[in-house]
């Protein structure tokens, strides 16, 4: 078993962008037993030891980003198409919703149960040609594509999708499937 030397715990969570007090808050220690530790003032507890070395272990795992997880292209439809060609692409592709974007930028979403909404309460008729805006819902969330998928599985727990935005743009989707395939 390696245990690290002051140096390499101050080098590990400044690589990991972690202040000292994040450090202490998350494993549970005052931030100047970090900075004792850090300066080699102090040898500290196995047991103190243990739970900064397992904080600094799972941040290192929670590096992934959203970039790093995302699928492009974004299949994805104008709201000015028909339903009809959203319907096509959902089948298409074996989904069940598409994000609604407008010159890059989400402004809604579509999906089976909007449409089967709609038709169950009579409002859509085979023979009119809806639009996509007629059933759209509000869009999908969007974060920056260096956020960590903790936070990204944080959001799936109360939404479908996440939209991987870069400069107000569409860069990519992270579904409920993506981030279970992280797993098998």
């Amino acid at each position: 078993m390696h245990i690290p030397t002051p140096s390499e715990i101050r080098a590990k969570r400044e690589m990991l962008d972690l202040t000292q007090s994040e450090l202490a808050r998350k494993a549970g220690v005052s931030q100047s037993m970090i900075a004792r530790i850090e300066a080699g003032s102090v040898d500290p507890r196995v047991g103190t030891l243990d739970k900064i070395i397992r904080v600094l272990n799972i941040a290192e795992r929670s590096i992934v980003t959203a970039a790093q997880v995302m699928h492009t292209p974004v299949q994805s439809v104008h709201p000015e198409n028909l339903i009809a060609s959203a319907v096509d692409i959902m089948e298409k592709n074996g989904i069940s919703q598409l994000p609604v974007i407008l010159d890059g930028v989400p402004v809604g979403c579509i999906s089976e149960s909007a449409i089967l909404f709609a038709i169950e309460e009579q409002r859509a008729h085979k023979s009119q040609n809806y639009l996509v805006r007629d059933f759209m819902e509000s869009s999908f969330p969007t974060v920056p594509p260096d956020i960590d998928v903790e936070t990204v599985v944080h959001i799936l727990q109360q939404h479908h999708a996440v939209l991987v935005l870069e400069k107000g743009k569409v860069q990519g989707v992270i579904t409920k499937h993506d981030l279970i395939s992280l797993i098998t």
